[in-house]
C-alpha cells in the first residue's frame, strides 16, 4: 500500500526549504536525511531528503536535492510524499483527507449532512499549515469552510458523488433555528455555535 508521508507546504527563505504537513507517526525515520520519497503526482519525484528540522512552535521543514531553491520549491507545493509499504500507519488510515484527495476531484460533489440533509457543493479544498479545509458552497450562496478531517468529514465517495459532512451546530445556515431541549437545559445554545473565520 501507499503510505503517505507529508505533503508538501509553502515554501520557507531562498534556498528551498518548504512546510510540511507530516501525515506519518514516525517522521524520523520515514524524512530521514538521504531517504528517497516517491510523489503524488510521479512526476514530481522521487525527492530525496538533505534536511529536516522542527521549528519551536512545532512545524516541520525540509530541503530536498532536487529542489535547491525557492522557485523549485515552490513547484513542490501540494506534493505528497509517498512510500510503498505493507505496513499500516495510524496517522495515515484514520483520516479521509490521507487517502490523496486533489481540488479537483472533490470539487462539485455533494455536501450531504451525516443525517442525511444537503448541505451544498463542495467548491474548493484549501491546503492551511495546520490541515487541508474544505470549501462547501451552501444552496444560499455563502460558503463554510469545513476542516478536512475524520470526526467532521467521515466519507467521501466520489463514485457516488457526494462527501457526508458531520459539522458542529449552527455552522452552516440550513440547521434547524430550534434546539432539541430534551436534554433539559433553559435554551441557551450559545456554546453550540461555531464562528466561521472570515464568514459575514
Amino acid at each position: 500500500m501507499l503510505l503517505t508521508v507529508a505533503v508538501v507546504g509553502a515554501p520557507h527563505g531562498l534556498r528551498g526549504e518548504v512546510r510540511l504537513d507530516v501525515r506519518t507517526d514516525d517522521p524520523a525515520r520515514r524524512l530521514a536525511v538521504g531517504n528517497s520519497l516517491e510523489a503524488d503526482p510521479a512526476d514530481a519525484g522521487p525527492l530525496t531528503v538533505a534536511r529536516t528540522r522542527v521549528a519551536p512552535d512545532g512545524a516541520t521543514y525540509a530541503t530536498f536535492a532536487e529542489a535547491p531553491d525557492r522557485t523549485a520549491a515552490e513547484a513542490l507545493r501540494g506534493v505528497r510524499l509517498v512510500v510503498e509499504t505493507d505496513e499500516e500507519d495510524p496517522a495515515d488510515v484514520s483520516d479521509p483527507a490521507d487517502e490523496g484527495w486533489y481540488a479537483h476531484e472533490l470539487v462539485g460533489l455533494r455536501a450531504v449532512h451525516a443525517d442525511g440533509r444537503e448541505l451544498g457543493e463542495v467548491t474548493g479544498l484549501e491546503h492551511l499549515p495546520a490541515q487541508d479545509v474544505l470549501v462547501v458552497t451552501e444552496p444560499g450562496g455563502g460558503e463554510v469552510r469545513v476542516p478536512f478531517v475524520a470526526e467532521l468529514v467521515p466519507e467521501v465517495d466520489d463514485d457516488g458523488g457526494t462527501v457526508t459532512l458531520d459539522p458542529p451546530r449552527g455552522l452552516f445556515t440550513g440547521d434547524p433555528a430550534d434546539w432539541d431541549d430534551d436534554d433539559g437545559d433553559d435554551g441557551d445554545h450559545s456554546g453550540k455555535y461555531v464562528a466561521e473565520p472570515g464568514r459575514g
